[in-house]
Formats: structure tokens, C-alpha cells, sequence
């Protein structure tokens, strides 16, 4: 099912094989994006200007879960799905169930997979998937002081009982 930019991966893998027929550059990055901040919409702004059709894979409220324990996500998915895809750098978002990106990473095969340079190269579990399609990673550099963690402490702290 397709709703505006919001899209299945089944219905994705089909419009990327589409795409890669007609020589367009496939980017992809992924994460919870649970309360959007500068650095998202920075690490957005950075990988278009790569020049290419950015795809946003959005974990789903259970792999946020696994990943980030019972208190998160913040916002559901269906929220966190709508405010990603309303920027206007991303150009198809869509949900992973999975723990890691690794299986939707093979089916889309993208040329460049983003990551924030809060990683290196070494510890990107989906380095080996994504360059055994004959993509890259490439690292972002990071808007420092912005972090979902961080700011759900500082909301934690301003508010706390006292």
C-alpha cells in the first residue's frame, strides 16, 4: 500500500528496481527518528544532497523496543512514519519490523546507505550486506548536542518533582 511517500517495502523493492533502470542513484538510511531534531533533519539534508532518491526505513514500535527497552518509543510509528516523511529531502519512508536493517538492505541493494558519524565504518553491522551489492557507506557527520536520549533527559530534568 502506498499513502503519499509512506510505502510497503514489497511496493518499494519494485519502484527501486524501476528507479536503478533508470540510472537513478538509490540512498537509504534508517533509525526510530522518535522525537525529530536538527540532527535528523541535518543527516536528511546531508544525504540528498548526495544526489539521489533518499529512502527512509523507520523502525517499527517493537523493534524499537528490542533496541531501546519498554519506555520507547516515544511517539508510535504511524506518528514517527508522518513526520519523516513530510520532510522534503525524503523521497520514500516505510516500516522495518526487524531488529536491523540488514534483510530489507539486501532486497533494496542501495548505492550509498548512510549512517551518522557517531559510528565507524567497523561497527556498521550492515557494512557486509550493503557492499556485497556493490553499495558504500557513507558516514555523516553528526550536529553535536542533538540526540533523542538527550533530550528526552533535559525534559526529565526541567520538569522533574521537586
Amino acid at each position: 500500500m502506498v499513502y503519499g511517500n509512506i510505502i510497503t517495502l514489497n511496493e518499494l523493492v519494485k519502484i527501486v528496481n524501476n528507479l536503478k533502470k533508470q540510472n537513478k542513484k538509490i540512498i537509504t538510511t534508517n533509525g526510530v527518528f522518535d522525537i525529530l531534531h536538527r540532527g535528523h533533519i541535518d543527516l536528511f539534508k546531508q544525504a540528498k544532497k548526495l544526489g539521489g532518491i533518499l529512502i527512509v526505513g523507520v523502525n517499527s514500535d517493537g523493534s524499537v523496543k528490542q533496541n531501546k527497552g519498554d519506555k520507547r518509543p516515544i511517539n508510535n510509528e504511524k506518528s514517527r512514519l508522518e513526520v519523516v516523511s513530510s520532510m522534503k529531502y525524503v523521497d520514500y519512508v516505510f516500516l522495518f519490523d526487524e531488529k536491523d536493517p540488514r534483510k530489507w538492505l539486501s532486497k533494496i541493494k542501495p548505492n550509498i546507505h548512510i549512517k551518522g558519524s557517531d559510528y565507524t565504518i567497523e561497527s556498521i553491522i550492515e557494512k557486509d550486506v550493503v557492499e556485497s551489492n556493490s553499495g558504500k557507506i557513507v558516514l555523516i557527520p553528526i550536529v553535536e548536542g542533538y540526540s533523542t536520549t538527550d533530550i528526552i533527559g533535559r525534559i526529565l530534568s526541567v520538569y522533574k518533582k521537586g
